[in-house]
């Protein structure tokens, strides 16, 4: 008796006496009472109530619908059943192959070769036209017949059913449509089991009994089409390795080139690999003639940089690396000089903005006005030839405003940084070069209170320089949650992701804050507009969060919960695959994040270094 069939009997054990009373009526012991309270296994897992209609099963708050294959096309595709397995829906699959025995399927196929023959042969007698179908039947036939000769195939009795779950009548249908859909694109049909729904559901549980026996034949070729354990497959012909697909092992090799934008987003909690996973595409996109350019807020790059002859940027106050940020790019040819200007023009208002801690409506128009009149006093109008001009300091800017009334508000605030402490940073001539492949902006050294601002005129700056000349480039934000604390910040961060396609120019965002990320406005357009995200190990906290905006099943919730260093879900277009990103030693040895091994390989280095020396 199986688990279903034990939900509709009750069993009963009685004893009758010569005067037909049952004693256990009149006496109940403590031990039939503990016996009669003991829960069983269908106890537990039947549903609360359970109902069988014609054309489905409700199983208590839930409804079930069992469909069986009915026919299938002369050909049969490999992994034509992929597209079901992978839907994001709740369902149940049984597969039931039985083996016939060859010696009567041969002398069933004897007797069906000389019908056909015979059928072939009449309409020839009779000057008829020859039938396509009928040659066809023959031939595949014949094929057949010698392949189960000589034992290169086998026959099998094959039934496929699958039993959709829903929570009403309108979602079910919708599923049904679905995988109906799917199915009958590559001319394969499904049909409930009417009036067999509860037999379909036995047969779909987990028993291994055939009950509905509604059975196509196959041969062995065909039926290994069906092999239900298969993935998404992200490997192509181009591109980078990315590393190992969990559920196949095969490689994760792809090109963010080839997609409709070239932008990136990484979410992962502290240590679970993501700027290890970063700095291995970096090395291998270098590889590939691509240009990368990193803004590092924790000085992780450093040793990277002096391997792959990069160069280094330490962005402080006391460094001796400076960014003007009216520096202005050489239009692009399908832009104006005044499409230029005026674009540089709002950039500034925002980075005023954010530097004097917002601005008055009356202010924002007075610094606007302001920025223009600088400009025109180093005699840079929209007419201008950028290609040789000496841009304007903070300090023009300054002398500029100091002579317009209702400015004395903003100057208190900007004097700080034209004479104050954090003149040194902002005050002077642009004096980087960014023309090596691999470029490093270090804001480590940076107090806080001015990194949003340091990184917003570090991407200005090579939003500049990337409009100068079209080159495949990679842009790596690293913890661009300092981005998103500010609107401003966060604003430029994605009218980068979505114009950088333009000059090809890939943004690759990382952040360990997710939480921080998806409370700016521009944090899911900035999602919505990377065709490539990568999902690390996740902490209880943001994982919801995460499911929600990328629409994560509780399977993969619990992957990313429980995923390793190194270990997630890797998203690609439409397609996702689990993955795990590995290196090799070399690579290994360069861009390790862990503290040990920096030590260990920091120790080897110098001991080499003193080895030379004395000799």
């Amino acid at each position: 008796m199986s688990i279903f069939d034990s939900l509709f009997k009750k069993k009963t054990e009685t004893k009758t006496t010569e005067s037909g009373i049952n004693p256990s009526v009149l006496t109940v012991l403590p031990e039939e009472i503990y016996e009669s309270a003991k829960l069983e296994l269908q106890d537990i897992i039947a549903p609360s109530a359970l109902k069988i209609e014609p054309k489905s099963l409700n199983l208590g708050d839930k409804i079930a619908r069992t469909f069986f294959i009915i026919s299938y096309p002369r050909f049969l595709s490999d992994n034509w059943f992929s597209p079901i397995i992978n839907l994001d829906k709740v369902f149940d699959v049984s597969i039931f192959i039985h083996p016939i025995d060859t010696s009567l399927v041969l002398r069933q196929f004897q007797k069906k070769v000389a019908e056909v023959q015979s059928q072939i042969n009449v309409r020839g007698s009779k000057g008829m036209v020859r039938d396509p179908m009928l040659d066809t039947a023959y031939e595949d036939l014949e094929s057949l017949r010698n392949n189960l000769i000589q034992a290169q195939e086998k026959m099998f009795d094959v039934g496929i059913y699958i039993t959709i779950y829903a929570d009403n009548e309108m979602e079910l249908f919708k599923i049904e449509s679905e995988i109906k859909s799917i199915l009958e694109s590559k001319l394969i049909y499904i049909k409930p089991a009417l009036f067999q729904q509860g037999e379909g559901f036995k047969s779909v549980i987990p028993t291994g009994t055939d009950l509905l026996n509604i059975h196509q034949k196959l041969n062995s070729e065909p039926l290994s089409s069906i092999f239900p354990f298969i993935s998404f497959d992200l490997t192509s012909t181009k591109g980078i390795l990315y590393g190992i697909n969990r559920h196949n092992s095969s490689l994760v090799i792809f090109d963010r080139f080839s997609l409709e934008n070239y932008n990136s987003v990484t979410f992962a909690k502290s240590g679970s690999g993501k700027s290890y996973a970063t700095k291995l595409e970096i090395i291998r996109s270098l590889m590939f003639d691509v240009d990368v350019i990193v803004i590092d807020p924790e000085k992780e790059y450093e040793y990277l940089t002096e391997v792959v002859g990069g160069r280094y940027f330490n962005i402080s106050l006391s460094s001796d690396h400076h960014i003007n940020p009216f520096d202005l790019p050489i239009p692009h040819e399908d832009e104006t000089a005044e499409d230029v200007l005026r674009s540089n023009i709002i950039n500034l208002v925002g980075l005023f903005r954010l530097m004097l801690g917002g601005l008055t409506p009356e202010e924002d128009s007075l610094v606007d006005r302001a920025i223009s009149e600088t400009y025109a006093m180093k005699d840079i109008t929209p007419d201008s030839d950028f290609s040789n001009i000496e841009p304007p300091l903070l300090s023009d800017f300054e002398m500029i405003l100091a002579g317009m009334e209702g400015s004395d508000s903003i100057m208190q605030r900007l004097v700080k940084y034209t004479k104050g402490s954090w003149s040194t940073f902002l005050n002077k001539p642009s004096n980087v070069d960014i023309s090596k492949k691999f470029i490093v902006f270090s804001v480590r050294d940076m107090e806080d209170e001015l990194k949003p601002i340091a990184m917003y005129i570090v991407m200005h700056f090579i939003w500049t320089a990337v409009r100068k000349n079209l080159k495949k480039r990679l842009l790596v934000v690293d913890e661009a949650w300092w981005m998103m604390k500010s609107e401003d910040t966060a604003s430029f961060l994605y009218s980068m992701a979505k114009r950088g396609r333009k000059y090809y120019l890939g943004l690759s965002t990382i952040t360990q804050d997710a939480a921080d990320f998806m409370k700016s406005p521009y944090g899911v357009p900035i999602i919505t507009n990377s065709s490539i995200q990568l999902l690390l190990k996740q902490s209880p906290t943001t994982i919801d969060i995460l499911q929600k905006t990328f629409n994560l099943t509780d399977e993969e919730k619990y992957l990313l919960l429980e995923s390793g260093v190194g270990e997630g879900i890797f998203f690609a277009g439409l397609k996702h695959v689990a993955i795990k990103i590995i290196a090799s030693y070399t690579e290994d040895q360069i861009i390790t994040s862990d503290p040990s091994q920096i030590l260990s390989i920091k120790k080897e280095k110098t001991e080499i270094e003193n080895a030379e020396m004395k000799k």
